[in-house]
Formats: structure tokens, sequence, C-alpha cells
């Protein structure tokens, strides 16, 4: 089994992450790292993928400012999506193998690994047919947004909302869907939960649910706990 080496990033800001996937999936190309799982927080940023709809960006320029939100363009698939503190992000920068060479099949994965690592932690999610992400009924857990580059190589990924700020939410049309929800293991549960031990369950289960064998970080400050 390949390694995925499991990286965790503490806060970065968005467009360094954007700038380091992209240096990252030029070296998983040319064969100069192995699969990557970049695991994260943001500071609050409105993302919008290449299907965005602008208006789906509902806040003004001042209730952004006040709130400290970013707006930033992405290369990701998808509308328009939410990133903030207390959300746990995940990057794979993976070679798919060509048994895996499908970008639904790729969706379905991550779908299923984050359905396997919230069940960990006594939540039940599942899928909602026509939709993407994991849902609680109609309220949206986590959300994917993913890019595939020449190659193979996956990159973006997805957003587990672990304790964020769930009235940032209101500042768009979450995924341009209107008419759902937006939940936190933290509102299902009603207990804090460390965002560390929730990227440790969710690295584990992506790495399974991938083929991959998951290896952490050599750096000590980079480890998680996984359970």
């Amino acid at each position: 089994m390949r390694p995925l080496v499991v990286r965790w990033l503490d806060r970065l800001p968005y467009a360094k992450g954007l700038a380091l996937q992209e240096r990252l999936v030029a070296a998983r190309r040319n064969g100069d790292v192995p699969d990557t799982l970049l695991l994260l927080e943001h500071p609050p940023v409105i993302t919008l993928g290449r299907a965005a709809d602008p208006d789906h960006v509902v806040a003004d320029e001042q209730e952004l400012a006040r709130r400290g939100i970013e707006v930033h363009d992405c290369g990701r698939g998808g509308d328009v999506t939410f990133h903030g503190p207390g959300q746990l992000i995940g990057y794979p920068i993976v070679r798919l193998g060509e048994e895996r060479r499908d970008a639904h099949r790729y969706l379905r994965d991550l779908e299923q690994a984050l359905i396997d690592a919230v069940a960990v932690l006594g939540v039940v999610a599942s899928r909602v047919p026509g939709l993407t992400g994991i849902w609680v009924g109609d309220e949206k857990l986590a959300a994917i947004g993913v890019r595939l580059s020449a190659g193979w190589i996956t990159s973006h990924g997805f957003a587990l909302n672990v304790y964020p700020d769930l009235s940032a939410f209101t500042t768009i049309v979450p995924c341009g869907i209107r008419g759902r929800g937006v939940t936190s293991l933290a509102r299902l549960t009603g207990n804090a939960i460390d965002l560390q031990r929730v990227a440790g369950v969710t690295a584990r289960r992506v790495a399974r649910v991938l083929g991959l064998r998951m290896e952490t970080a050599e750096d000590p400050a980079e480890r998680l706990a996984v359970a």
C-alpha cells in the first residue's frame, strides 16, 4: 500500500493554502513527494468554485468586513462555501490509481470517509441523492469540492463542521442550495470536541477508503492523535 502522509498545519490563510496545494500538485505529478493529506483550519473566508453564482454571496461588503470574512475565487468544483475557525479542512494531494480514475467515485469515496469518521464520534450522517457532501437530515455537516489535475492528481477536498460559528453561513447560500440548513458536530452532540482528535479520526478513514497506508508527518508538532 502506498503511504498517505498526513500533515496538520493549524490555521492557515486561504491564499497560502492555495499556493501550497499548487506546489504539492506539481511535486506529486513529478514524483517528488508522496500522496499527502493536509489538515488545517482557515480564517473566515468565502470561496467561489468554478460553478459559483456571485449572487450566492448575500452579505454586502460592509457585513463581510464587520465579520472579517475574505472572498476568494478558487479552482475547485462547486458553488459558494464558507470556511472558518472550528471547521476541519482536508486537502488530499493524491495521485489516483487507474482503478480509481473517476471523479464521481472520488467524491463518493470522500463522502464515505467522512460518514465513517463522524460515526466514530457518535453522529449518523448520510448522503442526499443528487447533492454532494454529508448530511444529517436536511442540514449539511460537511461540504466537498475537488479539483482533478493532469495526471489524476487531486486537490482541494472537504470542510467538516466541528464547531464553527454557524451564523457565518447566513452570509451565503451554502453550495448554492436553498431550503436546507448547516449543522456541526458540536451542535449535534452537545459536546466540546477537540479539532485535532477529529482530524486524526478523519485522516485514518480517508486513508482507508482510498486504499492507502496512513503515516503522520515526522515533525512532532504535526502529528495527530489518531482514534
